[in-house]
This record gives structure tokens, C-alpha cells and sequence, in this order.
């Protein structure tokens, strides 16, 4: 299996993991074709896909934030089952962030994720993908040592329409296992960082963030 990062939309590659994203994810999950051309181009941005038999049969997407010297794991896509699609993306994720954070003359905090909540949203079939089922995802998530962070999460909808998508955990994996609690300014930082993308966003985001803004600490729980 290869692991290869795409960096134009122009790629052969790009569009079959574009097809992958949309058998596996909401709608409202996917960006636009075209959008993609900026983020593939944007050199704080790494979207790789595995490749198996000259298919794309994984994917993954990640950014590395040099000054908060954290990183966010936009999302993992397991295509097929019986492959170790999810280990071979999460080994080389691992091993290029920690790379990058080594060129930042830094060791890596941690990674956040975004992870679905089945017990809350039951409706999401990824595809009628095994590994993707949302209770298998956040209980493989939960054994790699991401920790669930104390706070009603709000994600803004990639529509950029100002809907609000709840029935999401933000997560957090540090790379110290003794770390139990995050600073909130850090939280705080990132999220406004990951977010300015998106310039209409739901009342209750910044509701959100303004509760956030009140504390010192948030706790990480275990998923």
C-alpha cells in the first residue's frame, strides 16, 4: 500500500478520493469539488490517500499549527475493510506530523478530532462501511488515546449556510498520556483558527466560544 499526498485538484487520484468522500459522508460533510483547490495547494494543509492496486482505498486529511504547535485530523476515510487501511493511515499521519513539528524545532503537543457520537446520531450509514460505523470509529479512536473534551461541541456545516451540526465530540489525542486537561485559551485559539474559513457561522458557535473564553482549563474525559 502507498501513501501519497495529492496537491492538486488536477490529480487522477484527487477524484477518486472526491467520489470516496461522497459514498461515505453527509452531504453537508463534503466540500465542493472546485473548492478543494486552495486547501490541496495551501502548504499548512496534508491530504493523502492510501492507494492500494491503483485505487484510493483510504484517505486522510490533517493540518499542523506551527504557533499553537497542535494539530487537527480533518478526517479519515477507510474504504474498505480487511486491508489495515485505519492503522496505515494513522501510523504515517503520526510519523509526517511528528516530522513536521521536529522541522518546527518543537515535539508535538497533540491532535484534535472531530468524532461522531452514535449515541446521539444514529442515522449516518458512511457508506454501509463497517470500519466507518460511528461506534466503531469512536471506540478505535478511544484505543489510539484521543480523550473527549468537557464541553457541548457546535460544529459550523461546510455549506458555509450558518447551520449549526451537532452530535459531534471535539476530541483530543496528547501525545503526553499523563496530560488530562487542555488550556481553553488553546481551544479557544484553534477553533477560531480552523474556523475562519467559514464566514457565516451559527449564533450558537459563538455562543459556544464566548463560554469558552470564561474558562481557564477544559477537561479531557475519557470517550
Amino acid at each position: 500500500m502507498e501513501y501519497r499526498r495529492i496537491t492538486s485538484i488536477e490529480d487522477p487520484l484527487f477524484k477518486k478520493m472526491h467520489q470516496l468522500m461522497q459514498n461515505v459522508f453527509p452531504p453537508e460533510e463534503v466540500l465542493a469539488f472546485d473548492l478543494w483547490k486552495e486547501p490541496l495547494e495551501d502548504p499548512g494543509i496534508r491530504v493523502c490517500v492510501a492507494v492500494h492496486e491503483g485505487e484510493v482505498v483510504g484517505a486522510t486529511e490533517y493540518r499542523y499549527y506551527e504557533d499553537l504547535n497542535v494539530a487537527m485530523t480533518d478526517f479519515t476515510i477507510i474504504g474498505q475493510a480487511g486491508l489495515g487501511i485505519g492503522r496505515f493511515l494513522a501510523k504515517k499521519r503520526l510519523e509526517d506530523l511528528q516530522n513536521w513539528a521536529a522541522a518546527n524545532g518543537k515535539q508535538l503537543y497533540g491532535m484534535f478530532a472531530e468524532i461522531y457520537d452514535p449515541y446521539r446520531v444514529e442515522h449516518y450509514e458512511f457508506g454501509g462501511i463497517k470500519p466507518m460505523d460511528p461506534y466503531v470509529r469512536r471506540e478505535v479512536l478511544s484505543h489510539l488515546g484521543y480523550k473527549r473534551l468537557d464541553f457541548p461541541y457546535v460544529h459550523p456545516s461546510w455549506n458555509n449556510d450558518g447551520e449549526a451540526v451537532t452530535g459531534l465530540d471535539l476530541c483530543f489525542l496528547p501525545m503526553d498520556d499523563s496530560v488530562n486537561e487542555l488550556p481553553a485559551d488553546l481551544v479557544v485559539k484553534f477553533l477560531k483558527r480552523y474556523y475562519s474559513v467559514l464566514s457565516n457561522k451559527p449564533k450558537s458557535w459563538y455562543d459556544m466560544i464566548e463560554n469558552l473564553e470564561a474558562k481557564d482549563t477544559i477537561l479531557l474525559l475519557d470517550i
